[in-house]
């Protein structure tokens, strides 16, 4: 039985589901024809019904609950892991608050990503923005066209590049909601057999569990060479910061985040209905 999946070339997917992908543990009669895309693309996919699985951003998990389930593991959410509002360094044009903010042209890494959720969370009148893929946002504030939101890895780089941070939108949302950040998630497709769905959240599980076996001291070659441009102590910070307890499993804690996220998204969005069955555990086998 095979099954499309998608998830991005970023070492925390790739870390994630590099055992399951290339049969490293024992997939149980599955198969998988993988796709690799940037998040903002899966987003779109996904609310077109396109793959089966497909890893998402949690700012557009309310638009896919029609077509979607989420599922426990696979999950990119924790703490002190959330996107960065970052303006060029050398420069007499200050941002010193909220008015600043908003006066300015902001580059942000897609429409459906949570950095733009978070980012309208903090700065709600700011509607001057320009919906740019994650790795062009810091060219865009280096060239002097703007401020950007800045996600993965650029985390690690933005401030040798000569660029700084106006605000960690990660920090606002923990401060506001005292709950963990939830950026990225593993959703399947409602119309799946949910015995079959369960089997695939449970071998993305064996999928991280095993790469924290085998893998952790030293990354992978599938990990590598989907980031080419990455050096490997990035690729392990990048790791580092967003695979970790709730990757394995949400638990209450993480399950709490999401639905506090869809409710601040319903309370902004009223005219926009969704499916309150949001889990796979909350749907009979």
């Amino acid at each position: 039985m095979k099954f499309t999946l998608g998830f991005s070339p970023c070492p925390n997917d790739t870390f994630i589901f590099d055992a399951l992908v290339n049969n490293k543990i024992d997939t149980q009669g599955l198969q998988f024809d993988v796709v690799l895309e940037d998040v903002q693309t899966l987003n779109e996919w996904a609310t077109e019904g396109k793959l089966d699985i497909t890893k998402l951003s949690y700012g557009v998990l309310p638009l896919v609950l029609d077509k979607y389930l989420l599922l426990n593991s696979g999950s990119a959410l924790g703490r002190g892991v959330g996107p960065l509002l970052i303006k060029q360094g050398k420069t007499n044009d200050l941002v010193t608050d909220v008015v600043d903010v908003e006066d300015k042209l902001i580059a942000i890494p897609g429409k459906f990503t949570t950095a733009h959720l978070l980012f309208s969370l903090a700065f709600p009148n700011a509607n001057n923005k320009v919906f740019l893929r994650y790795n062009e946002i810091e060219n865009f504030v280096l060239q002097g066209k703007g401020l950007g939101v800045i996600i993965h890895e650029n985390r690690f780089t933005y401030a040798e590049k000569g660029l700084d941070k106006i605000m960690d939108l990660g920090d606002y949302w923990e401060r506001e909601t005292h709950n963990p950040i939830p950026l990225g998630g593993i959703v399947a497709k409602r119309s799946m057999d949910k015995a079959i769905s369960r089997k695939i959240d449970n071998l993305i599980r064996a999928s991280i569990e095993y790469a924290y076996r085998h893998h952790h001291a030293e990354l992978t070659d599938y990990v590598k060479k989907h980031s080419q441009e990455m050096s490997e102590a990035v690729m392990r910070k990048h790791i580092d910061l967003y695979v970790n307890d709730f990757s394995i499993e949400l638990g209450e804690e993480g399950k709490k985040s999401v639905k506090k996220l869809l409710e601040i998204f319903k309370q902004t969005n009223p005219h926009i209905s969704f499916n309150e069955k949001i889990f796979i555990d909350d749907v009979n086998p």
